[in-house]
């Protein structure tokens, strides 16, 4: 499961907000109670890509599998993609476990 709990698209305005009234990112996160982190995050997905938007799960998907590879490099793609489904309610077929692998570097 994920530990984290996505801002609402209130909350994320309203860190944009107080960076626009020249708050630091300091000041945000103790006003707003997020980390300084996730508030400097916003910020900067708000420079780079003109959006607070949060990542599509796919991305995510893609984090979870290349942080599980580099934790067990032994692990086989079935397994993978199993442990994924488990954990993370990831729908994914071994064949995409190692197409994406394959498109990350983890050549095996």
């Amino acid at each position: 499961m994920s530990h984290f709990q996505e801002l609402s698209e209130f909350k994320r305005g309203t860190v944009i907000g107080c960076h626009l009234c020249n708050k630091s990112i300091c000041e945000i996160s103790l006003l707003l109670n997020i980390p300084w982190s996730t508030v400097s995050g916003i910020i900067t997905r708000r420079k780079q890509l003109g959006t607070t938007a949060t990542q599509p799960q796919s991305e995510w998907g893609q984090h979870i599998l290349k942080c599980t590879v580099r934790r067990s490099h032994q692990l086989s793609a079935e397994s993978i993609a199993k442990d994924l489904q488990t954990l993370c309610g990831l729908q994914i077929s071994t064949t995409t476990v190692h197409r994406e692998l394959h498109r990350m570097g983890f050549h095996g």
